[in-house]
């Protein structure tokens, strides 16, 4: 693996949004894959909706246990502003509230939102991307995809519970799909990703960006890392935590 100098290393420029909380309609539910459920929103509280980054977080509030009402973080997966319609990716996995509710919507019911409070966009010269995700930062890495210009160049690492479950980005980037399959029992198990990882060879100014459950999240950041990759073009996150409920690790560092 090619070692990259922090010099001219791309930074994070955040720019902070006014925090509105939104009540839209659901115009459409969509069974995506197995294992992702598609939901298009829309209504008159879109018209200042903003999401500058492809790893932008809201807030939807779902029903929670006894009656209560709790808040997950979803990525906005698309905003068509000229028809006025969001379009917002759910893990359809058992036990997760979020998925819960997203799998029995009708069109015409309602969806509460907040957010995003900000985006961190990233700005430098790039010439290579490499995504990490499992289920949970695909949408994520889907909209950083159709997101690149023409003559970017991005590869992608995503591990799924199945052949199924592989997606399809329209992008005018060269793109090479790279896909894991494994049961979602095993997503908190590094290992499938490591192995992928071993045969991946990064061209200078790669910028990785890692998205997965929080041991998982790390145990790549440290692989590059002992690799020789420099951490300044690098972002890992935890999105989710084995074994707490709605626990998330924006940022993980040495």
């Amino acid at each position: 693996m090619t070692k990259v100098a922090a010099l001219g290393a791309p930074r994070y420029e955040r720019i902070r949004h006014t925090l509105r909380q939104r009540t839209l309609t659901i115009a459409r539910t969509e069974r995506l894959t197995p294992h992702m459920i598609r939901l298009t929103l829309e209504g008159d509280e879109l018209e200042d909706f903003t999401s500058l980054a492809p790893d932008d977080h809201l807030k939807i509030e779902v029903p929670g246990p006894n009656g209560t009402t709790v808040r997950r973080d979803y990525t906005p997966r698309r905003y068509d502003a000229q028809a006025g319609l969001l379009l917002i990716d759910v893990f359809d996995h058992t036990g997760g509230p979020a998925a819960n509710w997203a799998r029995n919507l009708s069109v015409g019911d309602t969806a509460r939102i907040g957010g995003p409070r900000g985006s961190a966009v990233l700005v430098g010269d790039i010439a290579h991307w490499v995504l990490i995700g499992d289920e949970t930062a695909l949408p994520a890495i889907g909209r950083r995809i159709e997101d690149l210009p023409a003559g970017a160049s991005v590869t992608s690492v995503v591990a799924v519970p199945d052949p199924a479950d592989e997606q399809v980005f329209d992008t005018a980037a060269r793109h090479t799909a790279l896909w894991i399959h494994r049961p979602v029992d095993q997503a908190a198990d590094p290992l499938p990703f490591l192995e992928t990882l071993d045969g991946l060879s990064l061209p200078p100014q790669s910028y990785v960006w890692i998205a997965a459950e929080g041991s998982v999240a790390r145990a790549l950041r440290s692989r590059f890392l002992h690799a020789g990759h420099d951490k300044a073009w690098m972002k890992s996150s935890g999105y989710w935590t084995a074994g707490e409920a709605d626990s998330s690790i924006k940022s993980i560092d040495d």
